[in-house]
């Protein structure tokens, strides 16, 4: 998977009804039908009276312009239906995008692979600003564009990073406006008892054989790391933070384990700031006398009393002591401890030290995948034998329903960790397209298919891409595939010195494709957690800054997904997840260990897209060592499944 998806929608986990299958007019017909529902029902919000009571409490809090970020007060990739608020307001429902509001004006901006939604979805009261094209300004140059004449800008300081808040600030500043933090949401006010409540899904202890280290072990890891950097305490803001450093798991928030909650970590103190309701005797008892519990909403006024005592008993030292605070942490909390003079904006010790799985954790890795390979396997083999022996007619979501009805059989499955991205022929091109019952289209067994999903188990998290096609596919989509996968192999069984960051091999993956010309436009791989968020920091490999400032260490674990993509005709990705790991090499250079990956995603690659001349001997042996070690791991659940142990049969064959 590649990047977030806000829009979720509840699989079922019951089998589709299966239809005769049509014949090829009647499937055009068909595929023309849903587009034009698509667009029926893609109608516009009529966001006239929502943004007149937004203007006038902008107007009782003398502000003159009003942004409305998509994040929430954590964060976080994905949210929770309340904290919607940028759909709300604007109307437009895509996961990427940030409104603002003037007196007189409001624009939305969004990226390329929204244009065409935005514009269907947002009203005349809206501007679009189209993302990345020529001389369309970013929404923070909008911004900064409408406060001449002394104006206020105006936030809710719990949806923006400080770090944010201060580079606009700056900027608006020199226009001769003001950035104002308002500490109501005002789209909240408008929103009234219609916003969603907040989810409050009970809490649960993720016990010490999946997490393999103690939370206690955890807290005084961190407390060195605070008197390293000789530090009053660390805020963690960030949700998944939170649940890994007590060894807790929620569902607050669909397809991540996480809840609602804060954590303040002291040389003296552990506290958690969450709503007790949630927490079950066994949670309390897990937590002990270790951890303090406070209310979720108590965070901002005990952090303003903490720095305050704190910065008082440390003001003797020539040198005066500061709170750490995650770079990704709100404005507000930033506020809260005092500002910059009482602050330091760190990259999050608990983020790092999550990053670097233990052994434990390694190891439930490797078994959950196996059993989400086995479940991606038997899908496959049904989806093929639906598709050409009964010639069904199955459309994407029908896809993801069976695939997450076969997942929920195995053990120790929570559910899954994104939505699916089943899509068929031109779909497969949309790179973050998620299919919707009803609009989507009926899968083509004479077109590529590609397949992104991931699951959540108790002891790991999966995410797997594979392409496959059932008829004949065209010597260009051959010819893609193999490039892709030759990059996918090429990056997994590279070695590297330690210090070597994720950004400095992307290029192995790319390689095969730049040779002829080709390319694509995402990152080739992201950090995983373990029963936690399938996109994890810091770590990745890439382009982006960020993956140059952090090296892979052993026990990181990211995907090597690298793909290539024509618009309107086909889409190919091959993602495996893979474990950092030590190497023995002939030389040591500099005196430094070599790392290499160590593959978990246990899923054959597709025979029929392979054109075998494009592959070197020393390909097609690893490919059939990897193939052989599928077949060990999970022929063993198809003992009473024929079709499905024949069709792994076949994909796993050798060379």
């Amino acid at each position: 998977m590649l990047l977030p998806r806000f829009l979720l929608r509840t699989h079922a986990t019951t089998t589709a009804y299966v239809a005769p299958r049509p014949s090829h007019s009647a499937f055009r017909a068909l595929h023309s039908s849903r587009v034009l529902r698509a667009a029926l029902d893609m109608e516009k919000v009529n966001t006239s009276e929502r943004l007149a009571e937004l203007r006038r409490l902008m107007a009782e809090h003398k502000v003159d312009v009003y942004m409305v970020p998509s994040e929430d007060s954590h964060q976080s990739e994905y949210i929770a239906p309340c904290d919607g608020r940028r759909e709300f307001i604007s109307g437009f429902s895509g996961s990427a995008g940030y409104a603002v509001i003037t007196l007189e004006k409001a624009a939305l901006s969004t990226d390329g692979r929204y244009f065409n939604q935005a514009e269907k979805q947002l009203d005349d009261n809206w501007e679009l600003l189209k993302q990345g094209l020529q001389d369309v300004p970013t929404i923070q140059e909008w911004t900064v564009d409408q406060v001449q004449g002394s104006k206020v800008v105006g936030v809710d300081p719990s949806v923006v990073t400080a770090a944010d808040a201060r580079k606009l600030a700056e900027k608006i500043k020199r226009k001769g406006g003001e950035y104002k933090a308002i500490n109501e949401n005002l789209v909240d006010l408008v929103w009234g008892s219609n916003r969603p409540p907040r989810p409050s899904q009970p809490v649960h202890v993720q016990q010490i054989e999946y997490s393999g280290k103690s939370f206690g072990d955890k807290l005084e890891e961190l407390r060195k790391e605070l008197e390293k950097r000789k530090s009053l305490g660390f805020v963690v803001s960030m949700l998944d933070e939170v649940a890994w450093l007590y060894n807790l798991r929620g569902s607050d928030i669909p397809y991540n384990p996480v809840f609602f909650s804060y954590a303040v970590v002291t040389p003296a103190a552990a506290t958690l700031y969450v709503d007790e309701s949630k927490l079950s005797q066994e949670v309390k008892d897990h937590l002990g006398d270790k951890v303090i519990v406070r209310p979720y909403n108590a965070i901002f006024e005990d952090i303003t009393a903490l720095s305050a005592k704190l910065a008082q008993t440390s003001g003797e030292t020539e040198e005066k002591l500061k709170f750490l605070t995650s770079t990704r942490s709100s404005w507000a909390l930033n506020q809260a401890l005092g500002g910059e003079e009482r602050v330091s904006e760190v990259r999050s010790p608990v983020a790092d030290s999550k990053a670097i799985k233990n052994e434990v954790e390694l190891e439930g890795m490797r078994k959950c995948h196996i059993r989400d390979g086995a479940a991606l396997t038997e899908y496959f083999a049904w989806l093929e034998d639906q598709l050409l022996n009964k010639e069904a007619t199955l459309d994407e979501v029908d896809g993801a329903e069976k695939l997450s009805a076969i997942r929920s059989k195995h053990e120790h499955f929570k559910g899954l960790s994104f939505d699916t991205i089943s899509s068929t022929g031109p779909n497969a091109a949309v790179i973050h397209y998620k299919p919707e019952k009803g609009i989507c289209s009926v899968i083509d067994p004479k077109a590529i298919y590609l397949c992104d999903s991931g699951a959540q188990y108790l002891d790991g998290t999966t995410d797997t891409t594979r392409t496959l096609h059932f008829g004949k596919p065209s010597e260009m989509e051959k010819k893609a595939y193999t490039l892709v996968l030759k990059g996918n192999i090429a990056l997994e069984r590279v070695r590297f010195p330690k210090g070597t960051t994720g950004f400095a091999l992307d290029t192995m993956a790319r390689q095969f494709l730049w040779d002829e010309g080709l390319d694509y436009r995402h990152g080739t791989g992201h950090g995983v957690g373990s029963f936690l968020n399938v996109h994890e920091g810091p770590i990745g490999i890439g382009t982006r800054v960020q993956y140059s400032e952090v090296s892979l260490s052993v026990g990181n674990v990211v995907s090597d997904e690298p793909g290539y993509y024509e618009d309107g005709k086909f889409g190919i990705r091959i993602e495996n997840m893979v474990m950092v790991k030590q190497v023995e090499t002939n030389h040591q250079f500099g005196d430094k260990p070599y790392l290499g990956f160590e593959h978990v995603t246990m899923v054959p690659h597709c025979r029929n897209l392979v054109d075998l001349s494009l592959l070197t001997e020393d390909e097609k042996k690893f490919i059939n060592e990897y193939h052989k070690e599928v077949f060990d791991k999970t022929s063993k659940f198809f003992e009473n499944d024929s079709l499905t142990l024949e069709w792994l049969k076949r994909e796993t064959a050798p060379y």
